[in-house]
């Protein structure tokens, strides 16, 4: 495994940007910061006016997942599921891959995504016939939040490793 994304430069908070439920009405509110080191995914979920999700993103320079198998994050969460996800230009706009993952309120965890458990989806929806996710196309990687429940979070990431 190699590191691929650290917090200890203050420039990596550049590097993320939110895309919240406010693009179609919600109030959502989701923001990434640094921490002591830590990339930090935060804010409100709310289901008011048709929302119901928060995400952070940043972009990939061009071929830099290439030959690798997938991503490890060491975090901290909250209790909640998350979703990563990442975008190719093998899917239309708006469409990502995601997978699914769980945290333990106040437990430090190694979460391993292998980027061929990844599915294409397009607001929710699964898209079929999707071609297998191309790990050298990927462009853009973030995290997502739309758990259904209403409340704040907080997603503490200390590493991302490329496996």
């Amino acid at each position: 495994m190699q590191d691929w994304l650290t917090f200890a430069d203050p420039a990596e908070e550049r590097e993320w940007h939110a895309v919240n439920d406010g693009v179609m009405g919600g109030v959502s509110a989701g923001s990434f910061s640094l921490e002591d080191d830590r990339g930090v995914f935060h804010g409100t979920l709310s289901l008011e006016h048709g929302g119901g999700f928060a995400s952070v993103r940043r972009a990939v320079p061009e071929g830099a997942l290439a030959g690798t198998d997938g991503v490890s994050m060491r975090l901290l969460g909250d209790g909640r599921r998350y979703q990563c996800r990442v975008g190719t230009d093998q899917l239309p706009d708006g469409a990502s891959y995601t997978a699914g993952f769980d945290t333990v309120a106040g437990e430090l965890l190694d979460v391993t995504l292998p980027w061929d458990e990844f599915a294409a989806i397009f607001r929710g929806r699964p898209i079929r016939d999707a071609p297998p996710l191309s790990p050298g196309r990927i462009s853009r990687f973030g995290l997502l939040l739309a758990d259904g429940q209403p409340g704040t979070f907080r997603l503490e990431l200390s590493t991302v490793r490329l496996v």
